[in-house]
């Protein structure tokens, strides 16, 4: 592995974006502005924010999920990058995952408004979730990859919460690379990708989010040298829906949230974009399936299933290849 310029100091870094925190660590080569990469890096995240929130009324994606059916909207690359690659996991998942479940998420009220933890929600009844089911299947946008743009087929809203602060994150990565900082390890909400090594030569070694209350032995490091890690879990925002939990990754094939057992899925990936979006489709495909389509393509996966005596620590193949 290769060391850091001699003379490079620890720098960090930090914000806010997309309703939480980030930072860096890096090292700093001799010479370089770490305010100036600060601002870099704010500005990067500034720019995911202004076309996929889907809290901002103004950005890309709130112009779209509000624009006339039949219309076709042409997307800058960065939004280019993520619907097209949203829309093959949605492909390749047979549905499991859905970057255009929007008005499921708003009726679970997981969206910008009508929230679960606000005054007045209650949840949807069966027709209600039936309806939305139908619209969906009558509403499939429409990815032209040659003319790089989208077609609202009328009714049809984008959601990105599930993929946007994992290619955040991988912007971050690379306006560092760009401006030659080969050495760090970059974090949004918990999501992290990591290049090179520290001075001592170490990695850059980070804690594996852990199910709250869970046994210690369940809790793991990884090296991020060239890595990025996400986690999807059903712990971070949910309510109790009589004797369930109804969590916020939802089955868009059922309209429901995910009741399969499974606490949370962790992916090691190359980009953030598709460790993040792999662990939430994982979540919803579930223990079993969920372990054969990482099986099948080669995804380093670690699931943790809610059982009777405990949490029950399932990895894919190639997790354990990676940690070994």
């Amino acid at each position: 592995m290769a060391l850091p310029p001699g003379g490079s100091t620890l720098y960090s870094a930090s914000g806010t974006s997309m309703g939480t925190g980030w930072s860096a660590r890096l090292m700093l080569p001799p010479g370089a502005d770490g305010a100036a990469l600060t601002l870099a890096l704010q500005r990067e995240l500034d720019e995911i924010v202004a076309q996929m929130s889907h809290w901002e009324p103004d950005s890309l994606l709130s112009r779209y999920n509000h624009a006339p059916a039949g219309s076709w909207h042409a997307l800058p690359p960065q939004f280019f990058e993520v619907a097209d690659y949203a829309l093959q996991v949605h492909e390749d998942s047979a549905g499991a995952y859905d970057p255009a479940g929007g008005q499921l998420v708003n009726l679970w009220g997981f969206g910008a408004t009508r929230r679960y933890d606000q005054a007045g929600f209650y949840a949807p009844d069966a027709a209600a979730i039936g309806a939305v089911l139908a619209q969906r299947g009558a509403s499939q946008p429409v990815l032209d990859r040659a003319a790089r743009r989208l077609l609202q087929p009328g009714g049809a809203l984008l959601d990105f919460s599930s993929v946007a602060k994992g290619y955040a994150v991988d912007c971050m990565a690379r306006c560092l690379e760009q401006r030659s900082v080969r050495h760090f390890v970059v974090e949004a909400g918990g999501e992290l990708r990591g290049a090179g090594a520290k001075a001592s030569g170490e990695p850059w070694w980070v804690e594996i989010e852990g199910v709250p209350d869970a046994d210690a032995a369940t809790q793991a490091v990884v090296a991020l040298h060239g890595l990025a890690i996400a986690t999807s879990g059903d712990y971070r925002r949910y309510f109790q829906h009589g004797a369930r939990r109804a969590a916020h990754t939802l089955d868009p094939r059922s309209g429901y949230p995910v009741a399969n057992g499974v606490a949370s899925v962790t992916v090691l990936a190359p980009t953030c974009m598709a460790a993040d979006a792999l662990s939430t489709a994982l979540t919803v495909l579930g223990p079993d399936d969920g372990l054969a389509f990482a099986e099948t393509r080669g995804i380093a996966a670690r699931f943790l299933v809610r059982a009777p005596g405990g949490l029950v620590d399932t990895t894919s193949s190639n997790w354990r290849a990676l940690l070994q």
